[in-house]
């Protein structure tokens, strides 16, 4: 170890700690569990046992410990976006995919095929940029890996503009920010424009954000420290007192926070937006759900009858194989086709396919450049499936490559669609294109969707 610094060796690194011990001591804070110490002893904390404590110190630390149970934010309402209630419907035991016999592989994949009969499979690429990046993708000083990341921001910000999203009196609601980049480019973009807020959503505490850049007095950034499972939007205080219209944006939002995102903004939020004098019925008609669109119409009890709740949501989709049928927005279109939890499990297990292929082919192209690209391409979710899981053991001889991607893509937009006509049957116009290359990234899809009453003109 350097001189002055920790002696535990860290395996995962490579390296000693870089921490400081006490004086006199070899061990931090942290690995003092290695060290002889006869007068204290250190312990795991019951409450997050990555860290330890001195075991004389245990009840004081208990009321200051970052991991104790905090109160609950005025926004937080348990399960409000969860979805299916009767646990009925999941089965008790999922078998793995791997444990699938040659038949029953077969007769899921007759079953997928057939659901995705007549679907429009082929999206249309919307590759778009945005002159706020401008710099930044130019600027040399940036490596592979953030060049990536500022061109998909950047088709996002352009297809965000081609749906006239981007504008003045909106309230920008960012699910799974992490960092917040993706608001921090949608404040550039907006420099000018009065205003203007930002909420970023994210249950974990992040470190290296980017929030303290944000420098304008027009724009307020506020974060909300909260699962999206839970999160009710019209119990924000700064929602509840400015009435902005809302657009819900993210990057790589993981399998399932896709469905709880989409629900808190179509169901939790439009359809209580009005206040909590008015009890939110219990079976709710699609009449009533789409009259929260932008275009309010006649006979609104709302006293903000104007107050246009949603403009618009544009979501980079990833991680289908992390989706989870209780949360699952499409339940209704996948038993519209026969099919059910136990088919939705495999498919979205199958979904990682699509992925996992192709860096099994790029994989063996070691004098590819794209390649190491490709395979280092982790963006924010890496697809920490084994090879049991994806099940490419089990394939060997029965399916291709090619086909083991063609399938995986097939449920991914199997998946994707289910969430579409969730949005459609809301009163949402809603549409999936490709927004970057695969080279930049393997997750390449965006889903966009505005109020069907929105009149958006065509780009001349």
């Amino acid at each position: 170890p350097e001189p002055g610094r920790c002696a535990h060796f860290v395996l995962r690194k490579r390296r000693f700690c870089r921490m400081v011990p006490a004086p006199g001591r070899r061990f931090c804070g942290e690995h003092a569990l290695e060290e002889e110490q006869n007068d204290r002893r250190r312990i795991p904390c019951p409450l997050d046992p990555k860290h330890t404590i001195y075991e004389d110190q245990l009840q004081k630390h208990l009321k200051k410990c970052n991991s104790r149970e905090k109160p609950k934010p005025v926004y937080f309402v348990q399960d409000i976006n969860a979805g299916l209630k009767d646990v009925a419907e999941i089965p008790e035991k999922q078998v793995p995919l791997s444990s699938l016999s040659i038949e029953e592989l077969q007769n899921l994949i007759i079953k997928l095929k057939k659901a995705s009969n007549g679907l429009e499979l082929h999206l249309e690429e919307q590759i778009l940029s945005h002159q706020a990046l401008q710099e930044a993708l130019n600027d040399p000083k940036n490596g592979e890996p953030a060049f990536k990341h500022l061109k998909q921001q950047a088709s996002i910000l352009g297809n965000m503009e081609k749906l006239h999203l981007l504008g003045p009196g909106r309230c920008f609601v960012e699910f799974g920010a992490g960092r917040g980049k993706l608001s921090h480019w949608v404040d550039v973009a907006l420099e000018n424009v009065e205003s203007v807020q930002f909420l970023l959503v994210e249950r974990a505490t992040t470190r290296f954000k980017v929030d303290g850049k944000h420098k304008r007095r027009d724009s307020i950034f506020e974060r909300l420290q909260v699962d999206i499972q839970h999160l009710c939007l019209n119990k924000v205080p700064i929602l509840e007192k400015k009435k902005l219209p809302v657009v819900g944006i993210g990057k790589h939002l993981c399998g399932a926070a896709t469905d709880l995102a989409l629900r808190c903004l179509v169901e939790s939020y439009t359809t209580c937006c009005d206040g909590e004098e008015e009890e939110p019925a219990p079976k709710r008609s699609r009449a009533a759900q789409t009259e929260v669109a932008p275009h309010n119409s006649a006979g609104n009890k709302s006293p903000t009858a104007d107050h246009k709740p949603v403009a618009g949501i544009v979501i980079a989709l990833c991680c289908h194989h992390k989706c989870d049928w209780t949360h699952y927005v499409g339940r209704e279109f996948f038993k519209s086709v026969g099919l059910g939890p136990v088919e939705f499990h495999y498919f979205q297990r199958m979904s990682s396919w699509a992925t996992c292929g192709m860096r099994e082919t790029t994989s063996k192209a070691s004098t590819s450049e794209d390649s190491e690209d490709q395979t280092n391409d982790t963006e924010e979710h890496e697809q920490a499936l084994s090879r049991t899981e994806s099940g490419s053991d089990t394939l060997q001889g029965i399916l291709s490559v090619e086909e083991r991607k063609e399938i995986g893509c097939l449920c991914k937009r199997l998946i994707d669609h289910g969430r579409i006509e969730y949005l459609q049957q809301r009163g949402y116009k809603a549409a999936l294109q490709y927004y970057t290359e695969s080279a930049v990234s393997l997750e390449n899809v965006l889903l966009t969707a505005v109020p069907s009453h929105s009149l958006i003109p065509e780009p001349t």
